[in-house]
């Protein structure tokens, strides 16, 4: 029975998004920012030029829709071919390219907002779409294929998550001399089609349940060569959790969905039997139609986890499924259908079924450190779900919100210690990105926060990472070094928490620990986070291994002309090894970067133990940092 308040429509959906977003936000944050604002400017004024209406625009999404599919296609050309231009104008590694899916489907309408397996089938479209292309579906393509001077290609029916009937895929070819083209298509015969009737009649023979497990075991997975792996594979169970996809037909439930895949990797990553990658890594192939054996090869692991979000209201669907990339056949999956605040009890199952298919015994202490949700009220969850989201993208204005919705998460439960924690996050950003007045200040609250989520909830890895951070920042280093220890004792396969321990051994002047520590971090991380490489950098620099750490150095760089420490750290190097030209030419992009730079305010700033610190002031004003 349909939902009072609710009603259906047939519409054009077309749905684009960037590809690489996650790259492009950390190579250049603001710059991206930018872009993408313009990008999405200029895509708006087609839309509604082409008598569309844009429906949403959530992180690097735009959607729209149309009454005509004619008007939406011409819309989608126009506007690949509008960012070609713009794109030719800007250095290779900034340009962005969006991906565009159409679809003419069933939709549910709620206020302003469409919901429904027609949008679901539009982002699924987009995901198939190649970089600066356009995919649309048969629906679509009924409707334009004589109406418009554009060449299509079939691409065969391709099976979608959650979507229970194969969808026929066109990509849209754009050429000139691609007008009137079909490629690829091919109808049925009668002979096909008999046997299509056939296999129709065999399925309600057999019956669905029989079908359905046969279906399953056909399928083909192609397995992961051992040979082509990016790293050798641990000798331990290791496993990628790649996002689960939003199913929801709500891109601002991503967020959602989001949590739950982030809430998974916490969980295993506090289990020491086995090898987990980080959550920076996995989430560069979302919504990305990526094969599994290529994302194994490319992250050096033997099991991938994929799996799906759908909520409804106070309900949720969940489902999941192991796959052993290198035999190339699935060895779990599962499927939940649960009330919304089964949330809680629903992740640790799926973290537990995981180690009990990779056949991981784990003590009832080791059991109980998997869950690290502390809260029962979904509300609260949900705004810290949220505004964790936003402190992943690591801006001004979206670290301010992290702040205000962890303060509402408190709010409604005074009691949720992980809140406590996402708050004191913010404000150690406001340190390490300058913001804060009072960096004094700042810690303090950081240090008082993370103190109330202890009390209340007792110490974890997180808790012992902020106060590693902490205590770093204040050149507390052996207070630090503790910390750091505590949280990787909690959390042995997390990335960040190996970061921190380094960070801080770096900071004590240990090197010859900490070299080793980070590439650990980065072995756990492989599509590496610049800080990462940055500060391995610096450790070899300080160890007096000039040359490991300049093409480190260059390698940031290389990634985002314009990352400050990486420029800051090359200054300081070729300044010590007696290259002052070079020395000079790094300091002049770090002024151009922060002009408002001078020596004292470094000064301020973490040392290292051990160091000269005059010698290395004083470097930095002869490559001309003003004092």
């Amino acid at each position: 029975m349909a939902q009072e308040g609710f009603k259906r429509k047939l519409t054009t959906i077309f749905s684009a998004d960037v590809v690489g977003y996650s790259r492009l936000m950390e190579d250049n944050e603001e710059a991206t920012i930018r872009t993408l604002n313009t990008y999405r400017n200029s895509m708006s004024i087609l839309i509604e030029q082409h008598r569309g209406r844009v429906v949403d625009t959530t992180g690097d999404n735009l959607m729209a829709e149309f009454s005509s599919v004619v008007d939406a296609v011409k819309c989608a050309v126009e506007i690949q071919r509008g960012l070609a231009e713009r794109n030719a104008d800007l250095p290779e590694k900034r340009r962005m390219l969006f991906r565009i899916g159409v679809n003419l489907g069933d939709v549910v309408v709620e206020a302003d907002r469409i919901y429904g397996d027609g949008v679901n089938i539009a982002a699924r479209l987009e995901g198939l779409a190649e970089a600066g292309g356009i995919c649309i579906s048969r629906t679509a393509y009924d409707h334009v294929k004589k109406k418009l001077e554009l060449g299509y290609e079939y691409l065969g029916e391709n099976s979608v998550k959650n979507i229970s009937e194969p969808v026929h895929v066109y990509k849209v070819l754009m050429e000139a001399d691609a007008a009137g083209k079909v490629i690829g298509e091919k109808r049925k015969s009668k002979r096909g089609m008999a046997l299509s009737i056939a296999l129709i009649l065999l399925i309600g023979v057999v019956g669905f349940a029989g079908w359905y497990l046969y279906i399953e075991q056909a399928k083909k997975i192609t397995p992961a060569s051992i040979e082509n792996m990016a790293y050798p594979l641990p000798d331990k169970p290791s496993i990628a959790v790649l996002p689960f996809d939003n199913m929801s037909g709500d891109p601002q439930q991503g967020y959602f969905s989001d949590g739950i895949t982030e809430q998974i990797i916490t969980s295993l990553s506090k289990v020491p039997y086995i090898f987990v990658v980080a959550r920076n890594s996995t989430y560069t192939y979302k919504e990305k139609p990526v094969k599994v054996n290529q994302v194994a090869e490319e992250l050096g692991v033997q099991y991938v986890l994929e799996g799906s979000v759908q909520r409804s209201n106070d309900q949720v669907r969940i489902t999941a499924q192991l796959i052993d990339a290198i035999a190339g056949h699935h060895i779990w999956a599962e499927n939940y259908d649960r009330k919304i605040t089964d949330i809680f009890a629903l992740q640790d199952d799926i973290a537990m079924q995981i180690m009990a298919a990779l056949q991981v015994n784990l003590t009832i202490k080791e059991l109980g450190r998997l869950s690290a949700i502390n809260t029962n009220n979904i509300k609260a969850y949900e705004k810290y779900l949220m505004g964790h989201e936003h402190f992943w993208r690591r801006t001004e204005g979206d670290s301010q919100q992290a702040k205000k919705l962890a303060q509402e998460a408190i709010n409604l439960d005074p009691e949720y210690s992980a809140a406590y924690q996402l708050l004191a996050k913010t404000h150690l950003d406001d340190v390490w990105y300058y913001r804060t007045k009072s960096a004094a200040k700042s810690l303090k609250k950081a240090e008082y926060l993370v103190q109330k989520s202890i009390d209340l909830s007792g110490p974890d890895s997180t808790t012992h990472e902020i106060l590693c951070m902490v205590y770093y920042l204040r050149r507390q280093y052996d207070k630090a070094i503790a910390e750091g220890q505590k949280a990787i004792d909690l959390s042995p396969n997390s990335a960040e928490a190996i970061f921190r321990y380094a960070h801080a051994l770096r900071f004590a002047g240990r090197f010859d620990e900490a070299i080793p520590l980070f590439k650990k971090a980065i072995r756990l991380n492989p599509i590496t986070p610049l800080n990462y490489i940055n500060n391995l950098a610096w450790a070899y620099m300080f160890n007096g291994q000039y040359e490991k750490a300049i093409p480190l150095f260059n390698s940031a760089i290389e990634r985002n002309p314009d990352y400050f420490f990486a420029y800051l750290g090359l200054t300081l190097l070729y300044q010590l090894s007696g290259n002052e030209v070079k020395a000079r030419e790094a300091a002049a992009e770090v002024m151009r970067l922060k002009p408002n730079l001078t020596v004292s305010k470094m000064e301020k700033g973490p040392v290292t133990k051990g160091m000269d610190r005059k010698r290395l002031m004083e470097a930095l004003r002869k490559a001309g940092i003003p004092d």
